[in-house]
């Protein structure tokens, strides 16, 4: 059977990059320095959280927007001023509130900073995007966006998290389900302790997709 037109198709990359496909436009979130080399090329958008080398990194996104002269960006203040002077009109500079549409996709923009990962470390800007108003990445924070989450990408793994706080964001976002990003620090041997912690007490079905997995939205 057949997808819908404007049925969503998301693939895992490595880490916190997500590929997201609608009637053959392609939307890639984060494609960092712990993603695959390739995980910007072909995309028509570009969606970053925030600076981070594990979340931007710079080559691998200037390589998906010459593959594709007709690619954007559209990530806060501290991205943008790194790429904007090489590829004119093309970076565009979004933070909390902001709302736009890219290839076919509607995307909301949620969050202004990054979560605390030490009180002596500053906290820089992070935001999260909603995509269809549906499919919710919020980067590095635990960020609650205005209105329902059908599918959040649960950063599952940080430094600056425990697994408390990320089963308890997943009961206040109360997505229908949750999918596993930020997780390329987070041993096979820890993997089941999380599933089944997050799974029976996040209150939404729970999922995980290696690298290269698909699921349909």
């Amino acid at each position: 059977m057949n997808a819908s037109p404007g049925a969503l198709t998301l693939t895992k990359k490595t880490h916190s990059c997500v590929r997201i496909e609608k009637a053959g436009r392609v939307l890639v979130i984060d494609p960092g320095g712990f993603s695959e080399d390739d995980a910007a090329l072909g995309a028509d958008v570009v969606l970053v959280t925030h600076e981070h080398p594990d979340h931007f990194n710079e080559a691998r996104l200037r390589a998906g927007l010459e593959a594709n002269p007709a690619a954007e960006v559209w990530t806060l203040r501290s991205v943008a001023e790194q790429l904007s002077a090489a590829f004119p009109g093309r970076v565009h500079t979004v933070g909390d509130g902001d709302a736009f549409s890219a290839a076919g996709f509607d995307v909301t923009v949620h969050g202004e900073l990054h979560a605390v990962i030490h009180p002596d470390i500053p906290r820089i800007t992070n935001v999260g995007f909603l995509v269809d108003g549906s499919v919710f990445h919020p980067g590095d924070a635990l960020t609650v966006p205005e209105r329902p989450v059908d599918t959040l990408l649960l950063p599952v793994m940080a430094p600056w998290s425990k697994i408390s706080e990320v089963i308890d964001y997943v009961r206040e976002v109360k997505p229908r389900r949750a999918i596993d990003v930020h997780d390329a620090l987070l041993t096979d041997l820890a993997r089941p302790v999380y599933d089944h912690q997050i799974g029976a007490l996040g209150g939404a079905d729970h999922s995980r997709l290696a690298p290269g997995g698909t699921t349909e939205l």
